[in-house]
């Protein structure tokens, strides 16, 4: 059953029920997530929050259906975090109740906004995480501008933007050489996490790609 339906620059987003219950969220026809498999969304953080000290500022690219920050507020020694979603009608959907809200915690500051400007515009040594889960990865992307986001360039920025001992972690739904290489070239090293999940009836494998500052 479809719940809610928007058009934005970046095509068509769509929100919808299942016939097995879960909560779908698909972009241009492409599934991206759903609420029944989310244990890569947490994984995301949880590799993030066992790397730094002290999760005093994080950002998190892509609003999703919220798991990803729902993990990170779940950790008390959280200071804040700031969402960058591109995508107003998705931050509204979560606003109104279609989508379970995180919002009204303190803590969570949303900023609708391309990923790649909000982290641009934050003072460099200010993040001690920043977690990316902004499209499908690099090699199945549903929107073809975000193949900046995996490059060594934008890598870089995201780097400069750590504090020392700060973390970059990025959601991947396959395995990606390149992205592997972007992250080693930019940090020294990369660590590869698979994620094995079931999807609706059928076994996958994600992945989440790791670099310290």
């Amino acid at each position: 059953m479809e719940l809610a339906r928007a058009i934005s620059p970046r095509g068509e987003l769509v929100l919808r029920r299942r016939d097995d219950g879960a909560l779908e969220l698909r972009v241009n026809g492409v599934f991206v997530m759903d609420d029944q498999e989310t244990s890569s969304e947490e994984l995301l953080a949880s590799a993030a929050l066992e790397a730094v000290r002290r999760p005093d500022r994080v950002l998190v690219g892509g609003l999703g259906l919220g798991y990803t920050v729902r993990a990170l507020l779940a950790d008390s020694r959280l200071g804040s975090v700031i969402v960058a979603e591109i995508e107003p009608d998705l931050v509204g959907w979560m606003r109104s109740g279609l989508i379970p809200s995180i919002l009204a915690d303190p803590r969570v500051e949303v900023v609708v906004g391309d990923v790649r400007a909000v982290v641009g515009d934050l003072p460099d040594a200010s993040a001690d995480a920043i977690l990316l889960d902004v499209d499908n990865g690099p090699d199945f992307l549903v929107y073809n501008e975000n193949s900046a986001i995996y490059t060594s360039s934008f890598l870089t920025t995201c780097r400069a933007k750590l504090r020392d001992g700060g973390v970059l972690t990025v959601w991947s739904s396959s395995s990606s050489a390149a992205l592997e290489s972007a992250v080693t070239d930019v940090f020294g090293a990369c660590q590869v996490s698979p994620v094995p999940v079931r999807l609706q009836d059928r076994d996958e494998t994600y992945y989440v790609y790791q670099g310290s500052s």
